[in-house]
């Protein structure tokens, strides 16, 4: 097996705590009830669309004019954005900072996010300006698991896939890296992401 070079980090759900639902339990009462709004109005379809590019009032009017009787809670999704951030994920934060200061891999990252709201990512995870590079699916207008974006991302950094392990929390993500040759580790815990690391021979 080929020594690893390259580690590629998702964001949402690996390093940072982002979750819909922090807003939302603060409008419904009642759990079914912000439920059924993810499930039939603001759905992880419609989200999708943006991290492949849609612009947020584009996607915001859309839903608007669909359900006009939703409309505060639908304004509320981009409009209380920031407060779905829940903090950074600071044990993963830990071993991208082992990664960085204590070996010599190549760091990146590859996200769904829209391309209007990870600026302000930018601004508040000093650690997103620690890799050698970035993809971010609402600037490149493509998402995952569209295997075209993993490709860009080997094409951009000239990253050999057999040396390369990607960890993501959506097991959909997996499959097109694994796909083209890379190693994949799902994310399901900080603690459980260091081991596999070292069991790959690392860290």
């Amino acid at each position: 097996m080929s020594k690893i070079n390259t580690v590629i980090f998702d964001l949402g759900g690996v390093l940072i705590d982002w979750n819909p639902e922090y807003v939302y339990r603060t409008i419904f009462d009642k759990e079914e009830d912000m439920k059924w709004f993810f499930q039939n109005i603001c759905t992880s379809d419609w989200n999708e669309e943006q991290d492949a590019g849609r612009p947020l009032a584009e996607a915001t009017e859309l839903l608007v004019k669909k359900y006009p009787e939703h409309e505060k809670n639908i304004r509320a999704y981009y409009g209380r954005w920031e407060e779905m951030l829940g903090g950074a994920i600071q044990e993963t934060v830990d071993v991208l900072r082992h990664l960085k200061e204590q070996t010599d891999h190549k760091l990146y990252a590859l996200t769904n996010w829209s391309a209007e709201t990870f600026s302000i990512a930018l601004q508040r995870y000093d650690f997103l300006h620690w890799f050698d590079g970035r993809i971010v699916s609402g600037e490149e207008r493509t998402r995952k698991p569209y295997k075209e974006i993993y490709q860009r991302m080997i094409d951009r950094y000239g990253i050999d896939p057999a040396r390369a392990v990607y960890t993501d929390d959506n097991t959909l993500n997996l499959a097109p890296a694994e796909e083209l040759g890379m190693h994949t580790i799902h994310f399901q815990t900080p603690g459980q992401f260091k081991k596999e690391l070292e069991q790959l021979g690392v860290i």
